[in-house]
């Protein structure tokens, strides 16, 4: 039977934490999807990981920073791609709305 989604369902907002769902996976390659609203990285704290991802912000704000002094704003339909092993955070999501990521790390 197929099952019918839609990428900006919400969600139950019982914790804190922001909701992180893996779609769909393989031995090499991983879709995402992350739902913010004002989570940022913990202070101190750098993704370091061992695969490239790819990240699309779907809906609402974002703001990264890299290890290297890089700064960068995403908007609605921006696209990136992090290196494998490229530190990175997440330094703000709009606390007003929430914002819709789509990740796939290959």
């Amino acid at each position: 039977m197929n099952v019918l989604k839609n990428i900006f369902d919400n969600f139950s907002k019982e914790n804190e934490k922001e909701f992180i769902e893996e779609i769909l996976s393989t031995k090499n390659f991983k879709l995402g999807r992350i739902i913010s609203e004002g989570h940022a990285s913990s202070s101190n704290f750098w993704y370091d990981q061992d695969k490239n991802e790819f990240v699309l912000l779907l809906k609402g704000k974002a703001k990264l920073s890299f290890e290297t002094g890089e700064k960068i704003e995403l908007n609605p339909g921006d696209y990136m791609i992090i290196n494998a092993h490229q530190k990175h955070r997440v330094d703000w999501t709009d606390p007003d709305q929430k914002t819709f990521w789509l990740t796939i790390f290959y």
